[in-house]
């Protein structure tokens, strides 16, 4: 089990299986990106120039890509830009502003049902594409704590086992209050949830030992 988690959970080994799945799923978006002409306007929500780089270590000409933070990303390369904003509330940006709305891994993040919720509505009403990954909730491992069915624990009992332990990419921690926010900050998708948010959009697939590790809404290809 334990080499497991770890070729789950490392991100800088090549050979992992985070690594292997990231590259897969670049290689679906680059197949969807090709059929848009360009000049494309992108707007990855949540997303990093670190990111772009490993997973387009040859860049995207023509491409120009906005990166949406609570506080702007640092940017060191053309074609980047860095801005600040909250997903859910997107109204300083036009409606169809934007080719290509690009998300990964950060719906889960956003707070609430309601909170998914808005955030969708703002992807589908900036974008003219959308690309939305996030891990399936129905999953036997959680991918952030890495604790098999996290997920489906009472808010209390999963602030318990961080206060306890260091649980995948967080420390332990004492302090109640702060232990029961961490653990109650991520909510995980169905897939029913995420074809609610996206009506009509198609959902991928990525699947680890015949389970669906996570999902990917597509829309307007």
């Amino acid at each position: 089990m334990r080499r497991v988690l770890v070729s789950l959970a490392d991100n800088r080994n090549a050979g992992s299986l985070a690594s292997r799945l990231r590259r897969r799923r670049g290689a679906l978006f680059r197949r969807l990106l090709e059929s848009v002409p360009r000049p494309v306007r992108l707007l990855d929500l949540g997303g990093t120039q670190r990111y772009w780089e490993v997973v387009e270590p040859g860049g995207l000409p023509g491409v120009e890509i906005v990166l949406l933070n609570r506080e702007a990303p640092e940017v060191t390369r053309p074609g980047f830009l860095g801005v600040a904003g909250d997903a859910r509330d997107l109204s300083t940006i036009g409606d169809g502003a934007f080719d290509v709305v690009f998300s990964n891994s950060v719906i889960e993040h956003v707070g609430d049902l309601d909170d998914q919720r808005a955030m969708a509505r703002e992807i589908q009403r900036v974008g003219r594409r959308c690309f939305v990954q996030t891990p399936n909730r129905y999953f036997p491992l959680e991918p952030h704590f890495l604790f098999p069915g996290f997920q489906f624990l009472p808010v209390e009992a999963r602030a318990r086992l961080l206060m306890r332990f260091r649980l995948g990419w967080y420390p332990r921690i004492p302090d109640p209050a702060r232990a029961r926010e961490v653990a109650a900050s991520i909510r995980l998708l169905t897939e029913a949830e995420l074809r609610d948010l996206f009506p009509g959009a198609t959902i991928h697939h990525e699947r680890v030992a015949g389970l669906t590790k996570s999902l990917i809404a597509t829309a307007g290809w």
